[in-house]
């Protein structure tokens, strides 16, 4: 399913809209290019989880995974791109992230650990603004629309 997202508070919206069905389990892959919003969704992601419009939210590119408390469940926020592949992950709390919410910058480098019926988000640069093609299950889907 493709989003148009033509521009900065519409990539917002979408990763706002989608925080209402995600559950602790949850792992949403967040594919691109450089540039083509994958931390700004993660932002915004993690903002509206948390409750919290202010909050500090970095990029994890060099610390490679960062945590945040919402409510009773943690976020898991990885940014894999420095990685080579997956092997360094059990080291970066892997295992332990499965029980929370995971987002994940750069999944190409999960290699065998790829989830299951994760959501997949693949953001692109269309003209001005983006499009964001997804695909997985039907309740992110659904709410996407």
């Amino acid at each position: 399913m493709q989003v148009s997202l033509p521009d900065e508070a519409a990539t917002i919206e979408l990763a706002q809209k989608l925080t209402k069905v995600v559950r602790a389990g949850d792992v949403v892959l967040l594919a691109g290019p450089l540039g083509a919003g994958k931390t700004s969704f993660a932002r915004a992601f993690i903002r509206a989880l948390s409750g919290d419009a202010g909050l500090t939210v970095p990029s994890p590119t060099f610390t490679l995974v960062q945590q945040y408390e919402a409510g009773e469940v943690t976020i898991w926020h990885y940014d894999l791109w420095r990685l080579q592949d997956h092997t360094a992950l059990e080291e970066l709390g892997w295992d332990e992230a499965q029980s929370g919410i995971v987002l994940v910058e750069w999944p190409d480098r999960l290699g065998p650990l790829m989830p299951e019926g994760a959501l997949f988000v693949t953001l692109a640069h269309a003209g001005d603004g983006r499009v964001a093609d997804l695909q997985g299950p039907d309740k992110f889907l659904r709410v996407a629309v």
